[in-house]
């Protein structure tokens, strides 16, 4: 049974993939690969629709943890400084902007390891403010403790992010300051909580393909697996660890797109950070591939994010419209 044969079975949702199969998937041919995440796509999606979300640090640098990747740690010399976390009103005012430039979703990102129950409270208001304007709300704020998720949950949130980042094996090669399996515990009280997951991982950091496959097999396993994925292609910031990371091939990040929708056919699949280097040719692939998810606006936390201007242009140019 082929995977789009198992989608109009109604069992494909129910399939565990592995790490050895996904990878499979990505040693087809890649008009093979894509005519299947195509076939997927169409099943439970509208495949000429995006949503559209934007994303605002709240509270920038100073973070504790040591990812490899991130501007925001306090132990790499990235220049960024440290900022305290925003009042509801700039926030709301950011939020107000968003939804003027068709967001749907607006996305609140602190730089904490946690956050405290004190810092909570403010961001418990920033939610309920921004769920009042009339957008979907979600946040990422690290690691949470026991109850935090239920606050969240009571002011209104509706997704929260917390990425796997990449596959087991790569993981102490990127993050030694945490694990993944506390990136689970998390997960598992924002699940416990009745709040959307949003969650995936980042790409292009020098991890093989095997760790690729085996973080879309991490992903695809959750019961459910995560209401949104975000797909991350590495943004390689000044004075990270993975400042000079070879880039990815661009054929092998829509490959990855495609076996990310493939594996969860229900998942809003969000082509995330890395769009300000991608050429509208290559995002028009992404999306072929089954993405049908972006962030919207001219910042994602503190790298660059092509302007909604250009996001419409090519809208226009592909015939896709917002959700």
């Amino acid at each position: 049974m082929t995977v789009a044969t198992a989608v109009r079975a109604g069992t494909a949702t129910l399939r565990k993939w592995t790490a050895a199969e996904i990878e499979a998937l990505f040693e087809l041919p890649f008009s093979d690969l894509l005519f299947q995440a195509q076939q997927v796509h169409r099943q439970h999606h509208d495949a000429n629709v995006v949503q559209r979300s934007t994303l605002l640090s709240v509270k920038t640098g100073g973070c504790s943890e040591d990812c490899g990747y991130c501007s925001q740690s306090a132990r790499h010399d990235a220049g960024l400084e440290r900022e305290a976390l925003l009042d509801v009103g700039e926030v709301v005012a950011a939020a107000e902007a968003a939804k003027a430039n068709g967001a749907s979703r607006f996305c609140m990102g602190a730089a904490w390891r946690g956050p405290k129950d004190k810092d909570l409270e403010k961001v418990e208001a920033m939610v309920t403010a921004v769920k009042a304007l009339g957008l979907e709300t979600c946040v990422t704020l690290g690691m949470l403790k026991d109850g935090q998720a239920e606050r969240l949950k009571a002011a209104g949130l509706d997704y929260y992010n917390h990425n796997l980042d990449t596959a087991p094996e790569f993981y102490g090669q990127v993050i030694t300051t945490h694990n993944q399996a506390d990136r689970f515990d998390t997960l598992d009280k924002v699940r416990a909580a009745g709040i959307n997951v949003c969650c995936g991982g980042i790409v292009g950091m020098g991890e093989s393909r095997r760790a690729r496959t085996a973080l879309l097999a991490e992903l695809a396993v959750m019961e459910p697996p995560p209401e949104s994925v975000p797909i991350n292609q590495l943004v390689a910031m000044p004075g990270t660890p993975l400042a000079d990371a070879p880039p990815l091939d661009p054929f092998e990040f829509v490959r990855t797109i495609a076996a990310a929708r493939i594996t969860m056919p229900a998942s809003m699949v969000r082509l995330s950070a890395g769009r300000q280097e991608m050429s509208d040719e290559l995002q028009a692939l992404c999306f072929l591939a089954g993405a049908n998810s972006i962030f919207y606006g001219d910042k994602l936390l503190t790298a660059s994010n092509p302007e909604a201007s250009r996001d419409a242009r090519l809208f226009a140019r592909l015939g896709m419209r917002p959700a």
